[in-house]
This record gives structure tokens, sequence and C-alpha cells, in this order.
């Protein structure tokens, strides 16, 4: 292992003085990054896409974070519960993830190339959008990788490289007056690519001695295990917290969705901290839950809470002051009245996300996938009904009431599961 890749050996000294604010101020890092290129991103395409355009766009961003959280599930929970495992054993596994990999990321990309020709986007742009999907899930399991080797560093100048490259992208694109769908798309593959250099020989080489292996039969007892659950709740939990985005943008058009996108932009920042922190916090938890030390996981649970709570206040304020003081950045095609409606509903699930979240790693951790199943499916449902009901009667702007609804049921399940733990952490 590299002195890079090492945190105990490679990282600064803060690493060893403060090692919660460290792990937590890189993990975050590298979020922050890629949330403002993303950002960037987003406001120029609102002023210079049509409004469908941008929506295609925002709808891009729902569809490929939920194909992340679909590898998070079927490569990034196994790679977790390896923390737990003799050096042996989790190598192996993590060669037979790695191969696994490979299938996901092709999946990946035709879901989300699918997904983009039904909202009608042209057949060149709906390819590129899937080359994205494809090679950026691939990316978030390097990540996923580096997470549970302890190589933090790696996954956050991952981010940053991605961010840059975008954000000069951008440049290149500004300066050449080509913002088209179809230039956009390019674009994020490009730098998608460009972003995969961080992890290095080593991992490119793993990934090729883990293609000349023999089939897939060691992923089968993960699927059994551990896998199929986690999938089944990342698809539930999608149901639940993106239903909004499937209804209104096949219901009403990708325009509609735009302005309900808007909000979620505003969030950004406190969602990509959200996704991120589970990669290095559940394996934490495993691996103080597998040494009996209940009492250092729930310290993790609560660390990672007091960390989202801190991005997602400085997130509401950066959006009111942005609202508030330069709107003709972001409101070119929406009413101001209209934009703060959103920001409000955005703001109370958030919240909502950043309180249940630990909460849900928690459970991973503890290797309970059926349960957050049941919970997500519960949930799921009570989601997509007050959803669908909100958008017919009330218009796509309150449909957003019907996420917050599935987090309220999501929550409100999530803490009951946990207090024997919490019971044995407090003894």
């Amino acid at each position: 292992m590299s002195a890079m890749g090492n945190t105990a050996k490679g990282a600064p000294w803060i690493a060893a003085v403060l090692p919660s604010a460290y792990r937590y101020g890189l993990t975050s890092l590298g979020p922050i990054a890629v949330s403002g290129a993303h950002f960037i991103a987003s406001v120029l395409f609102l002023r210079l896409l049509r409004p469908a355009d941008f929506g295609h766009f925002s709808f891009l961003l729902v569809v490929v974070p939920f194909c992340l959280s679909a590898t998070g599930a079927m490569l990034g929970a196994p790679a977790a519960m390896t923390r737990g495992k003799d050096a042996i054993t989790a190598q192996a596994e993590l060669v037979t993830l790695q191969k696994a990999s490979f299938v996901v990321s092709l999946l990946a990309g035709l879901v989300v190339a699918s997904l983009m020709a039904l909202t009608g986007a042209t057949g060149v742009a709906a390819i590129l959008f899937g080359l994205y999907g494809a090679s950026y899930t691939l990316r978030a399991f390097s990540r996923i990788h580096a997470n549970v080797l302890g190589r933090i560093e790696r996954a956050a100048g991952s981010d940053v490289l991605y961010a840059i490259s975008l954000i000069a992208g951008l440049g290149l694109l500004a300066f050449c007056g080509d913002f088209t769908l179809v230039h956009v798309a390019a674009m994020l593959v490009a730098a998608t690519l460009i972003a995969l250099l961080p992890f290095g020989r080593d991992f490119g080489g793993g990934l090729v001695v883990a293609l000349r292996t023999p089939g897939l039969a060691g992923y089968r007892a993960m699927w059994q295990q551990v896998t199929r659950w986690s999938l089944l709740g990342v698809v539930l939990t999608e149901v639940a917290v993106n239903c909004h985005a499937y209804l209104v943008t096949f219901l009403c058009g990708p325009g509609a969705f735009g302005l309900l996108a808007l909000g979620a932009l505003f969030m950004r920042p406190a969602a990509l901290v959200l996704g991120a922190l589970p990669d290095i916090d559940q394996p934490l938890m495993t691996k103080k839950l597998a040494a009996r030390d209940v009492r250092g996981a729930f310290r993790v649970v609560n660390e990672f809470r007091t960390a989202a709570g801190a991005v997602l206040a400085g997130t509401v304020l950066l959006a009111v002051l942005l609202v508030l003081f330069v709107p003709h950045l972001l409101l070119k095609h929406y009413a101001v009245g209209d934009v703060w409606i959103v920001l409000a509903f955005w703001t109370v699930i958030t919240a909502l996300r950043a309180v249940r979240t630990p909460e849900s790693v928690f459970v991973m951790a503890t290797g309970a996938y059926s349960k957050l199943a049941w919970i997500s499916g519960v949930s799921g449902a009570a989601a997509l009904v007050v959803t669908l009901l909100l958008l017919l009667v009330a218009g796509p702007i309150y449909a957003l009431g019907g996420v917050a609804a599935g987090e309220v049921v999501m929550l409100v399940m999530l803490y009951p599961i946990n207090r024997r733990w919490r019971a044995e952490a407090n003894a």
C-alpha cells in the first residue's frame, strides 16, 4: 500500500491529531467540489439551454445518483462488510467485486441511456449520457474501493479532479459558444474519465487481474447474504425520495421538472455529503461493531449527523443569500414566489434526510438489510401515493410534499430498530 493510499502512514499530521475532523473534512471536500462544479454547470445550463434541455440535465442528476446508490448496494455494501473479515478473505471478495463493477457499470449505462431517450433526448445525447452513467458508476466503485482500504485521499482527489475538469470543460464550451445538450454530455464523459486517474496503476492493475479471474461465482454468497436486500432497499428508497422526479418528468415533461430540480440544486452540497459519508462511515461502523464497540459505532453516527447538519446549515444560508441578492443568476424562467416554496420544501426534506441517514447507515453496518428494505417499501408506497395525489390536485411544486411524507415515515420506522443497540451502547 502506497503512502498516498494509507491514511495512517501518509496522511498529514492532522490525521493523527484530529482524526474525526480530518476524516470528515477530507470526505466532505470531494463532494463539495463536485457539488460546486455541478452547481456552476446547472446555473450556466439554466441560462443558456432551453427549459426542456435544462430539465433533461436535471433529470440526469436524478438518474445517475440512483445508479450510484445501486452501486453502493450491489458493491459497496459487501465491500464494507470485508472490514470485519480476515485479510485473505477480504482481498478475495474485493477482487470479485472489482470484476462485478464492470457488469454493474454496463447496466447503469443502459439504464441511463434508455431513460434519457424516453424523456425525449436525441439518440446521440442519450448514448453519450449512457456512457457518462457507465463511467461515473465505475468511478463510484473506485471511490468505494479506496475508502474501504482507507485511501480516502484518492477518493477526494478524484472528486476534485472531476470538478476541475468539468469547470474547465464549461469554460471551453463558453469560449466556443457550444452549449448544446450533446456537447454537455460529451464534456461530462471526458471529465469522468479524467477523474479515474487518481486511483492509480495499482487499482487499474487490480481491475485487469479481476477480469482475468474466472466467473462471478464468489458474488453469489454476497448476493444471498447482503446484496439482494440492500439493492431492494435502494430501489424502494428511490421510490420514496425521487418518485416526484419520475412522475413529474413523464407526466408533465422535463420542463416542468426543471423548477423542482432548481430547489434540489440549492441543496446539492448537503445532498452530496449525505451521499458520500456512508462510503467511509459504514466500514468504520462495521469494524467497531465487529469488535463489539457499540458505543464507538454510535459515536460515528453522531459525528455523521453533526457533519451533515453543519453542511446543511451552510447550504441553506447560501441558497437564501442567492435568491435574495442575485436572483437574476438563477430565476430566468421561474417566478420568485415559486422558488421560495420549492426551497422551503427542499430544506425540510434535506433536514429529515440529515437526521435519518446516519440511522440507516448504522442499520446497514449491522447487516439488517432486510429490515431496511421493509422500511423503504412502506415509506416508498406512502411517498408515491401522496406525491401522485398532490401532483394531480395541486400541481408539480406541491408534489414535493409527498417526498417529505416518505422521509417522515422512514424516520419514524428507523429509530425503533436501533433502540436495542442504543441501550447496549449506554449500558
